[in-house]
Formats: structure tokens, C-alpha cells, sequence
């Protein structure tokens, strides 16, 4: 915390508004402690218990997180943010951004050209009474997931604004704050950030690179979890997928726990360059979901959903007394890209290029000692002692990477690479400046 703040207030609310507005303009850096409690009832006047209820409200905002005997921290990425700054630091100039999560816009299709094909197809204006998916949208949908093994038979498909919007509809509808939610670990920061506004307690689902481990998503179900994220192949950060074994027992363990509800991402979809070994349907409750942003661009803000009637009739309820739906137009565009054979052709080139540039540099980088995991998806995880070392000496070298913090809860230490800006040319000397960087310190500074 910075010196010069002073938090001030008489109530649990104007403490914690006082509190977020220091976070909200920097006086509260990401990882700084808050005053113990007692220490800051005694300079506010107030009892223990008000302060002790303003640090809560910050909790299930998303604010802050207890940290066990360090006290109450500001989050690494606190769900608050000034709108007149930029949400994330631009790299420093000269050097290779390998941090963003972001596909290679070089392999996106053309939107340009799509759309204004669409905007010839598209005739009367529609009003509020064609709310929902298009009958033609749904039925394509429909055929692609059932297509992968998705259960679709008797499922509702709803369309979102995204894989987050999807999320945050979905969680709502089913979770109070101070429900058990398990995510895997590491996992999508973005996701571990809606938890934590959500007011829902994580927890951690061991991954390994065959998808979440069988024990850990048993023990995560003891816990008393009422919801389940689990992704599907091209895991953020790891790359993991689940494989056809993998698959099997995770099945038999979800179908003693029926009453859990099961939401299944697929991010990637055609990008993915495995086979889908879907969980969905085991459950009563379940979603599947999947996004357009990896495959067609981040831009495309739209996402298809299929569950049970009582969940999507939940989300769907949701829609329509918040945003109502997603832009037909939106929708028309999407089912162009799906059955168009060249935006598939050039699907496929991209997802070849991610699989060769990845395991190029999985390859180089294990060939150097350095524990590197990713075998689908557009990422990399590297496992090393000391982020913040790392991603210092890697930056010194050029390169900008994402610490994993981000990403992890209680999983060990690593960092996550971002292949899509990283061509043939960068690999080796890339994965060079990794090696170095992860050797074992001597007097505070990286091998060499």
C-alpha cells in the first residue's frame, strides 16, 4: 500500500468503497497487504467487526483475497479497473510479446469480406420478437456439435456474447457468493477473475497433460463444489486435453455425483488438432460451450452453448431481461464462416501452423532441460522456481511473458508463452533465453 493513502469511513461500505478507490487508482498495488483489521478499526474508530465486513464485501467483489497468514491482499488482477487506462502494460518497444493469449491475426479469417456478404443476404430489419438464436444458426450448430460426440439430442442452444458472458450468465443463474466452485489449476485467469467478483470459492482441480487428474476432481467433489469448469482440449495455460482414458474415468466419477453441475469448454474447437473426448451429458446439470474467438477472431464476440432444458432455461431467462440476445446479424456472419469451405481450409492451415511452431519450441525448449508442457493450443506452460526472476531476465532479452500467477491458485510456479507471434526464426533463440533464464540463480542473477 502506498504511504500517502489513507482509508477512511464510519461504515462497512464507505471503508470498502474508500479501499477500492485506492485500488482503482494504484495506491493499492496488485499483492499489497491491507491493514490488519484490528489495526485499521483502531485508526478508523470503529469496531473490528465493521472493518472485518468491509474486507469481506471486498472479497466477494473480487477485489481482494485472503491470503492465509499474510493477511488481506489486493488480487493479482482485481475486478476494478480504471476505464481511462489500458487494461494491460504495452510491451516494452523492440520486444516479442509472447504474453497475450491472443491467435496469430495473420491466420484469422477476413471478416471484411464476409461481412459484407452478409450485409447483402440480410433483408427486412427484425424487432424484438426475433430475440434468440436463428432457426438455420441453431441447426448448423446443432449438426457441428453432435458432429464431436456433444450430446444435442433433446439439449437447448442458446448463443452469448463471448465464452465469458456465457460464464458469468451461467454461474449466476446457478451459484450464490460463498459457493464451492472447482476450476482447474492452473487455469484460464480470466475465469479464476469472475469467480472472485462472483463471490465463489475456488477449488484448486490438479491438470495434467492429459486433462484434470481423476483423484483431484474426486476430492474437489467431497468438497462440497456445486459447479465444475472443466476444459476440453487446448487447456490456458497448459495445452492440456483430455484424452479417451482420461475421459472414461472422469465419466464414471461424475456419474456418482449427478447433482454437480458440469460445464465443459472448448475454446479452441477447430484449432485444437485432437479429437474432442466430451464429459458433457453425464451429469443432470450441464452446459458445453464454445467459442468463436480462437478460430475466427477475438472480435467475433460470440459463443454457442448447449445444455440441459433447466440450466439453459435459467441462462436463457437471464438474456432476456438483460442484454436479450446476440445481433442476428452477428449470428448470419458466424453461420457464413461455418459453411464456407474456404474459411475451413484456412481454419486447418492455422491450426497446422499453431501444432508445428508449438512443439518446435516444446521441443527445443526440453532439449534444454527446460520442463515445458503444451501439446494442443496456441500456448505454452513452462514450470520454473522464481516467476518473477524469469520474466525479468526474459524481458531484459526482448521477450515478454505471462507470469503465472495469473493463472495457478495453489499450483507451483511457472510462466505461460503464447506461440502466435513466435515464428520459425525466433524459436531457437528464444528458447535459448529460456534456458538461461530458468538456470539456477547465483547471487541473484540467472545463469548464463
Amino acid at each position: 500500500m502506498a504511504e500517502q493513502y489513507q482509508v477512511t469511513g464510519s461504515t462497512a461500505s464507505s471503508i470498502s468503497a474508500s479501499i477500492e478507490t485506492g485500488v482503482l487508482r494504484g495506491d493499492f498495488v496488485a499483492g499489497a497487504a491491507l491493514p490488519p483489521i484490528r489495526l485499521l478499526a483502531d485508526q478508523l474508530h470503529v469496531s473490528p467487526a465493521t472493518v472485518s465486513k468491509a474486507y469481506q464485501e471486498l472479497r466477494q467483489r473480487g477485489i481482494v483475497e485472503a491470503a492465509g497468514r499474510r493477511g488481506t491482499r489486493v488480487r493479482s488482477r482485481p475486478a476494478v479497473a480504471d476505464p481511462r487506462a489500458a487494461l494491460r502494460l504495452p510491451a516494452p518497444p523492440g520486444s516479442l510479446d509472447l504474453s497475450s493469449g491472443d491467435p496469430d491475426v495473420r491466420l484469422l479469417p477476413d471478416l471484411g469480406s464476409h461481412l459484407r456478404a452478409v450485409s447483402r443476404e440480410v433483408e427486412e430489419p427484425l424487432g424484438y420478437a426475433a430475440a434468440g438464436a436463428i432457426p438455420e444458426f441453431a441447426e448448423v450448430a446443432r449438426a457441428r456439435l453432435g458432429a464431436d460426440g456433444v450430446p444435442v439430442d433433446n439439449a437447448v442452444i442458446a448463443v452469448t456474447n463471448g465464452a465469458l458472458d456465457a460464464l458469468e450468465r451461467l454461474l449466476i443463474t446457478h451459484l450464490r457468493p460463498g459457493d464451492a466452485i472447482a476450476i482447474e489449476d492452473p487455469g484460464w485467469a480470466n475465469l479464476l477473475d469472475l469467480a472472485a467478483a462472483l463471490g465463489l470459492t475456488t477449488v484448486s482441480l490438479a491438470v495434467d497433460d492429459e486433462g484434470p487428474l481423476p483423484d483431484s476432481l474426486t476430492k474437489a467433489i467431497a468438497s462440497g463444489v456445486r459447479a465444475i469448469v472443466i476444459t476440453a482440449r487446448a487447456q490456458n495455460p497448459t495445452g492440456a486435453a483430455i484424452s479417451e482414458h482420461r475421459a472414461a474415468a472422469l465419466r464414471d466419477i461424475l456419474a456418482q455425483h449427478r447433482n454437480v453441475l458440469l460445464v465443459e469448454d472448448d475454446h479452441a474447437a477447430e484449432l485444437s488438432g485432437v479429437p474432442l473426448n466430451s464429459l458433457s451429458g453425464i451429469t443432470d446439470s450441464w452446459v458445453f460451450l464454445r467459442s468463436a474467438s480462437k478460430p475466427f477472431g477475438p472480435d467475433l464476440r460470440l459463443a454457442v452453448m448447449v445444455g440441459d432444458e433447466a440450466t439453459m432455461g435459467r441462462v436463457v431467462g437471464r438474456m432476456r431481461i438483460t442484454s436479450g440476445w446476440v445481433s442476428t446479424v452477428m449470428q448470419r456472419l458466424m453461420l457464413r464462416l461455418w459453411l464456407e469451405d474456404s474459411v475451413a481450409a484456412e481454419v486447418a492451415v492455422a491450426a497446422g501452423s499453431y501444432d508445428q511452431r508449438r512443439h518446435a519450441l516444446r521441443d527445443a525448449l526440453q532439449q534444454r532441460g527446460v520442463d515445458a508442457r503444451g501439446s494442443t493450443g496456441i500456448n505454452l506452460w513452462v514450470r520454473v522456481s522464481d516467476e518473477t526472476r524469469v520474466v525479468t531476465a526474459l524481458r531484459d532479452s526482448g521477450y515478454v511473458v505471462a507470469p503465472g500467477s495469473m493463472f495457478r491458485v495453489s499450483a507451483p510456479p511457472g510462466v505461460r508463452i503464447t506461440i502466435s507471434r513466435l515464428d520459425f526464426h525466433h524459436i531457437e533463440p528464444f528458447a535459448q533465453a529460456v534456458a538461461e533464464a530458468t538456470r539456477p540463480a547465483e547471487n541473484g542473477v540467472p545463469g548464463r
